[in-house]
């Protein structure tokens, strides 16, 4: 494929692990959407020697090279002056972008530091990308059959400025007659070996411009289909064959596509069935209903969310009997049970979950393990427990069981009628 970009994230925060650099992969998703290839990732400090060394290089090596980071006003903002001395370009003061940043602090009723206004200084033939965030102006500059474009660091000023400006300009400059699509299919409840060796010959499907791969997360995998092709239609094609096949195969392990969220999908089917929920959580802390109330509108499904992390709250808010606690344990089958149950019939809702498990580091016995997990699921019609034995940090650990739990929702709403195993 021609016309090959290289991405350069600028900043000693990245070097030193203070931040996760979002930004390389979100700018290469984006220019594979419009078939341009990402051929190389380049994190790097703010050191003007090596700044000026990478664009340079990178400009050999690509006709396409994005920066982003450094175009701020403090002393450590060194990208724009390392652009300068790799291109032998001058500075020009732009007083439009200027007017811009007064602008922006008399709207905020903040006195304006005079050092923002370096960030009006522009390489000479270099096209201002307006930045309506922030301060800080991005830039294109156009070289014969190539283009530098720096953007801030600042993940939410960079997205809509690559978006709304720089992607249409790289359009326009680099015609391609081609695109990059990519579906990804989202799968929970299966180990990834388990689903390799169901689709395995389907992940072996390479060449003529398809490419597959499969990504395991927690408690999900994902199977990614890649398709470069001549137009969106062609791409789509190939795409649904493919995907039709792992959905044969895979059937209802599949729970969403692309940028589906297990939680998303489950309040989709509890809205479409008319049905509430409530639950009592232990070991996650309160994790399940923060997932679930993150979906926008959740109130109309979601109705109660009790924390009950101790005996004594279990007894009083879930009317667990002691007895009963003591006998079993508060992390056994019995009681993550009558925490569903009891929930459920507290919050007056179709559905209630129940979960107690030990999440470690602590708390854990000969015959009952760190990652030991209930989680319990009560209709009406009846109350069913699962147990789990989750591997992981105590952060992992939470996460996998509200990862299961809302499984178990999803298989549930979608088929009322079948029991999941007890």
């Amino acid at each position: 494929m021609g016309f090959p970009a290289q991405v350069i994230c600028i900043g000693n925060e990245i070097m030193l692990g203070h931040i996760a650099n979002t930004n390389a992969q979100f700018v290469s998703n984006k220019l594979a959407s419009i078939g341009i290839k990402t051929s190389k990732h380049l994190d790097i400090p703010d050191d003007p020697e090596v700044i000026i060394s990478s664009i340079r290089r990178a400009l050999s090596e690509s006709e396409i090279v994005i920066t982003s980071g450094g175009l701020g006003p403090t002393v450590d903002d060194i990208t724009l002056e390392c652009i300068q001395k790799a291109l032998n370009k001058k500075l020009i003061f732009n007083k439009k972008i200027s007017e811009r940043i007064k602008t922006h602090f008399k709207r905020r009723k903040i006195k304006m530091p005079a050092n923002n206004l370096r960030q009006a200084l522009l390489p000479e033939d270099a096209i201002p990308i307006v930045n309506n965030i922030g301060t800080a102006p991005g830039l294109i500059i156009p070289m014969e059959n190539k283009v530098l474009i720096a953007f801030p660091g600042v993940p939410f000023e960079l997205y809509p400025m690559l978006e709304e400006t720089a992607l249409p300009y790289l359009k326009k400059k680099f015609p391609l007659g081609q695109i990059i699509k990519s579906r990804v299919i989202k799968i929970t409840g299966l180990a990834e070996s388990r689903v390799n060796e169901m689709i395995e010959d389907l992940l072996k499907i390479s060449g003529r411009g398809v490419q597959m791969g499969i990504y395991p997360h927690p408690e999900e995998i994902h199977v990614k289909i890649t398709v470069n092709e001549k137009n969106k239609k062609s791409a789509c094609k190939i795409i649904a064959r493919i995907e039709n096949k792992i959905k044969s195969r895979l059937k209802n392990y599949i729970f969403g596509y692309d940028n589906d969220k297990l939680e998303e999908i489950v309040g989709k089917y509890l809205l479409r069935a008319k049905k509430t929920l409530a639950i009592a959580e232990s070991c996650t802390g309160g994790l399940l209903a923060n997932r679930i109330t993150d979906i926008p509108g959740s109130s109309c499904y979601f109705k109660l969310g009790i924390v009950s992390y101790s005996n004594a709250s279990k007894n009083k808010l879930l009317d667990i009997p002691m007895d009963t606690i003591k006998k079993y344990g508060s992390v056994s089958k019995q009681v993550a049970a009558l925490m569903a149950k009891n929930v459920r019939v507290l919050a007056s809702t179709g559905y209630g979950i129940g979960i107690s498990g030990i999440a470690g580091p602590g708390g854990a016995t000969n015959k009952k393990p760190i990652g030991l997990v209930y989680i319990a699921l009560s209709t009406k019609a009846k109350t069913t427990c699962k147990e789990f034995r989750f591997i992981g940090t105590r952060d992992l650990i939470k996460y996998k069981s509200a990862q299961a739990a809302l499984n178990i929702i999803r298989k549930e709403v979608m088929n009322p009628l079948a029991n999941f195993v007890s």
